[in-house]
């Protein structure tokens, strides 16, 4: 059997909590905060063992702000808009590429100018990503 997509594991922890609770603990994890063990280990899935035992940069390493950024890729809603944009200026590349693709998928009206930023960022697959999102969120304009 298979194990869940990251898309599963977001609808299914969202399901456990509750949409409204799901959305605050990705934001909050975004922003930098501490958050439960379920709910990491339900964004990282197999490799968030290794984050909660301190491996791989631990808890407060980069990889559970960008579990919490593809989350909000599945379940979104509005309140976490300013999270997203946020996360667009964020250390690692990593969360800033999947920050440009929220704003992408959402259609995030807010992050259009963070998206132009990082359309000059060092990392291509950033600059790819923010490349979407102005083209998805441009489009919309048109």
């Amino acid at each position: 059997m298979p194990l869940p997509s990251p898309a599963e594991r977001a609808r299914q922890e969202c399901d456990r909590r509750g949409r409204e609770a799901f959305v605050h603990g990705c934001v909050e994890l975004l922003d930098g905060a501490a958050a439960a063990a379920g709910l990491l280990a339900a964004l990282g899935g197999a490799h968030a063992a290794a984050v909660l035992e301190g491996r791989d940069g631990g808890p407060t390493g980069y990889w559970p702000r960008v579990w919490a950024a593809r989350g909000l890729l599945h379940v979104f809603d509005d309140v976490a808009t300013p999270a997203v944009v946020r996360a667009t200026g964020d250390d690692s590349w990593r969360v800033r590429e999947m920050a440009a693709k929220v704003v992408a998928r959402h259609r995030v009206g807010a992050g259009l100018e963070a998206a132009a930023r990082m359309a000059v960022d060092p990392v291509p697959r950033v600059r790819r990503a923010a490349a979407r999102a102005i083209e998805r969120l441009v489009t919309d304009l048109a």
